[in-house]
């Protein structure tokens, strides 16, 4: 029914809606309404983040490639295989959108057919990349539950180690809590390392670094013996 009118006009459509959020507790929290949660709540399709497919990136980079390669009128574009490393390596946090404007930018700034290491933006090229440890499992096998917990432990003292002991910066740097940080340093029994004299001789106990308040408090202060 048009605005005014009297006629009602029937239509034959299909309502495709995307969200980033949780429609169903927003639903339940009162922030979303009932009833056109249910209207749309047909066939629902969860579709991961660009960091967990990461095989999609070089479809998504040529399809971007022909897309901004015609609309800039620069045909027969590609990437070099390093280029094309780096872009697969990235964990993407704005997802296809994101990707699609590195592409454009790139492609706008290419003096040729060639897109190489240079024009992909620094946060890209210098993002830190996380190389997961290699395991060989021995013929008899292995406790996933004892690999599972040392890797924990070994990943938590790298981390205070790398955080000056402050246990605040090294929640942050795991993206956890800083409780849940310290149920696990509580957990794993981890100790405190001493730190070197200034001039290389000895050692000294590391003295006590203050948690900003408000935070947990980590486990007793227990000078161990560096490795």
């Amino acid at each position: 029914m048009r605005l005014g009118g009297m006629e009602t006009i029937k239509v034959d459509v299909r309502i495709i809606a995307a969200t980033n959020v949780d429609l169903r507790q927003m639903m339940e929290e009162g922030k979303f309404r009932e009833d056109l949660f249910y209207r749309l709540h047909v066939i629902s399709i969860q579709l991961p983040p660009l960091r967990d497919r990461k095989d999609d990136v070089p479809l998504l980079v040529h399809h971007f490639l022909e897309k901004y390669g015609e609309e800039n009128k620069k045909g027969g574009l590609e990437l070099t295989p390093e280029a094309l490393d780096l872009l697969t390596e990235y964990d993407w946090p704005g997802n296809v959108r994101e990707l699609e404007n590195v592409i454009e930018r790139a492609v706008v700034l290419s003096p040729g057919t060639t897109i190489g290491v240079d024009l992909i933006p620094d946060h890209v090229r210098k993002a830190p990349n996380f190389q997961m440890p290699q395991f060989v499992v021995p013929p008899e096998g292995i406790s996933f539950k004892d690999v599972i917990t040392d890797f924990e432990k070994r990943l938590i003292e790298s981390t205070l180690e790398a955080a000056g002991g402050v246990q605040k910066r090294a929640a942050e740097l795991l993206h956890i809590k800083p409780t849940t940080l310290n149920e696990m340093i509580k957990r794993y029994e981890i100790r405190p390392r001493r730190k070197r004299t200034p001039n290389g001789n000895g050692t000294e106990p590391a003295g006590p670094v203050a948690e900003p308040a408000g935070t947990a408090a980590g486990p007793p202060s227990v000078a161990g013996v560096e490795k």
